[in-house]
Order: structure tokens, then C-alpha cells, then sequence
């Protein structure tokens, strides 16, 4: 992804697809580096016990890929401000979750980017994200 520095976004402005392969270890490795240690996200047996086929991504990892995505197309430019989302089916091993995103909000010097998240059974999360200018880049880039 190229580097797009603030504030020229404009609304309709769409970011490039992601393709997240989801398998074991992704679920595994996220939710340990989240500090999520549920069962269901490591245990096969457990997730069965409550009613899945497999272990599942955790929220706290889906939201690290929403953050990750934003910010690959924002580069050292951005920065999230606030994250707004809501789950739909899981992620379980196996699956390819594909992020597409588009500007639809500017306020001030922010952007609001809606992003969805699908694998082949529908919409894994749809969430809206404000994201701001960094200003550590911009005050850097000023002197």
C-alpha cells in the first residue's frame, strides 16, 4: 500500500483489498498477543463443547486487523482514533477474511472509514473508524 498523507482523502475514497488467510496458528497467536486466553480460541474441544465446529478468532484479534488495515493505507501518517464495530459470523481455521474499506466522512483534518470484514459465509465485521492525522509525522515533517 502507498503512503497517502493527511488531509487529502476524499469521500468515495476506497482502500485496497486485504486477504487475511485465517488458519490455527492466526487464531492461536492472536488471541495469546491480545491476552485473551478463552477456550474457545485455543481448544477445539472446548469451542465444540459450546457449540462451534472450531476454534474462532477473538474480538480483540478481529480489531488488530481493523487497526492493521487502516494504518497499512495510512502508513506513519495516521492515526486510529476510535473504533466503533460489530461481529457477524466467525472466523474459524481455514476461512480468508477480506477487508474493504472506504472513506465515507471527513471532519476536520479526520477520516471516517467504513471497513467490512467477509469470509464465504458473510460479514465476519462491519465497523467505522476515525482516523486522524499523526501528529508526531506532521509536526516532524514541519521542521
Amino acid at each position: 500500500m502507498s503512503l497517502t498523507p493527511f488531509p487529502s482523502f476524499e469521500v468515495g475514497t476506497a482502500l485496497p483489498t486485504l486477504e487475511i488467510p485465517i488458519d490455527r496458528t492466526t487464531i492461536v497467536a492472536t488471541a495469546i498477543a491480545s491476552q485473551d486466553f478463552e477456550d474457545v480460541h485455543h481448544d477445539p474441544g472446548k469451542a465444540a463443547e459450546r457449540g462451534t465446529p472450531d476454534i474462532f478468532m477473538s474480538i480483540n484479534s478481529t480489531n488488530g486487523f481493523l487497526d492493521r488495515y487502516v494504518t497499512d493505507w495510512t502508513g506513519p501518517y495516521g492515526r486510529i482514533k476510535k473504533v466503533s464495530l460489530r461481529l457477524g459470523v466467525p472466523n474459524f481455521p481455514g476461512d480468508v477474511m477480506t477487508m474493504t474499506g472506504e472513506v465515507v466522512e471527513l471532519a476536520g483534518t479526520d477520516a471516517v472509514v467504513a471497513v467490512t470484514g467477509r469470509n464465504q459465509r458473510g460479514n465476519h465485521v462491519t465497523a467505522r473508524i476515525v482516523v486522524g492525522p499523526n501528529q508526531t509525522m506532521t509536526e516532524g515533517a514541519a521542521r
